[in-house]
């Protein structure tokens, strides 16, 4: 979908396929009208072509019908019998046998001649009249070698011309579709921009003031206030963090470097803390081995954020949350929901939700398999309904 990229427009995976069909079936039709325009091109030069063969065949037997009866009545010996590069003249008697040829290997019995569409058959009445008493004549016109290969020619070249004319029409046709719903994209594409810069400021200071309030003695009642405040402050501040990398992922570099998982992970449990009491989850961690990888620590921190993130709202009250670190692999297990297994194909697709129950935009999950994609990690996900899900990435 070049033409996409061209037009800087990111669509979704039903619109691309649409429009996918769309080109398919215009450039199917293209070559449709294309190929039954060379067959019709080809097929009527081709007959005007075999019509001036006969016409000049049928001219060039009348005219060696005429020359036959001078050379008959030639007493001076003068007269040759007539010859042209263009043609070859068989002669043969009334019993069908060979009398004279300008051919190198003529058939030497009229009778087991075949009959071609640059050959003609005249027979003459009175073979008497005609030189060596003949009663039959055949015309034949040598083919002409360069009429094929011309034809071609024109027509791979005018096949040329009007297969590039019809896909810059298609180009322009796809332009003019897309037109409308690129400036409805970037319109969205600068009100998430805008929103999410607007976001980023209240939701810093509110997270700040709540740290200063942790530090300060406070009730019972006001320590759950707080609380409240504080994953309500988390909740937004994970949406802004995926907005961002949704909109800005394009421009963002990536800054490598070795991270040892197992405390990245830590350090993100620590944070969803207070997210996983307010159902009472339980996190369990389960690391077998110290494992590093070398990968952006923005970009994993929004991998392990995502799936934390999904493991606690789609979990049941007093649910778990399995964290198994391993040399291979890591999964992040909850006891909730789970998905229902013809959701699955589309699990990872952009704002894909399948259940209204809780909020989200449905962008996630397609974060976390864009940043996957990118270090070439693999991702499958086991799930059954009202049990379990686990999301597996393989290193």
């Amino acid at each position: 979908m070049s033409v996409l990229k061209n037009l800087d427009i990111n669509l979704s995976k039903s619109s691309k396929k649409t429009l996918r069909n769309f080109l398919l079936l215009y450039i199917f039709f293209t070559l449709v009208i294309t190929g039954l325009g060379v067959y019709l091109y080809y097929s009527s030069q081709k007959e005007i072509y075999n019509q001036e063969q006969l016409v000049a065949l049928n001219d060039y037997a009348n005219e060696l019908t005429l020359k036959l009866k001078d050379l008959k009545n030639d007493t001076t010996n003068e007269l040759l019998y007539p010859w042209d590069k263009k043609f070859k003249t068989t002669l043969y008697d009334k019993d069908y046998k060979l009398l004279y040829s300008t051919k190198q290997n003529p058939t030497l019995d009229l009778s087991a001649l075949q009959m071609t569409q640059n050959m003609i058959a005249r027979y003459l009445k009175n073979s008497d009249e005609y030189y060596l008493g003949a009663q039959y004549i055949i015309v034949e016109m040598a083919g002409d070698e360069n009429f094929e290969s011309s034809l071609l020619r024109t027509i791979v070249l005018f096949a040329s011309i009007f297969l590039i004319f019809m896909l810059s029409v298609g180009y322009f046709l796809l332009r003019l579709l897309l037109s409308p719903m690129k400036d409805t994209l970037y319109l969205l594409d600068r009100f998430i921009k805008d929103t999410t810069h607007e976001l980023n400021t209240p939701v810093s200071t509110i997270l700040t003031n709540i740290e200063l309030l942790q530090t300060q003695e406070q009730n019972k009642f006001s320590q759950k206030v707080i609380n409240r405040i504080e994953i309500g402050a988390k909740t937004l501040s994970n949406i802004y963090d995926d907005l961002t990398f949704l909109v800005l992922k394009h421009k963002l570099v990536s800054h490598d470097e070795k991270l040892i998982l197992n405390e990245v992970l830590d350090e993100r449990v620590e944070y969803f803390n207070s997210l996983a009491k307010i159902k009472n989850i339980e996190i369990i961690e389960n690391f077998q081995e110290e494992i590093v990888l070398n990968i952006d620590r923005k970009k994993l921190i929004k991998v392990i954020d995502n799936l934390l993130s999904n493991a606690i709202k789609y979990n049941t009250i007093n649910g778990t949350i399995e964290i198994a670190v391993n040399q291979k692999s890591l999964t992040i297990k909850d006891s909730g929901i789970g998905i229902a297994k013809e959701n699955l194909e589309n699990l990872f697709t952009r704002y894909a939700r399948f259940t209204n129950s809780t909020g989200g935009f449905g962008i996630g999950l397609h974060i976390v398999k864009s940043i996957v994609d990118e270090y070439g990690f693999g991702i499958s996900v086991d799930s059954v309904e009202e049990k379990y899900t686990a999301f597996t990435i393989t290193f």
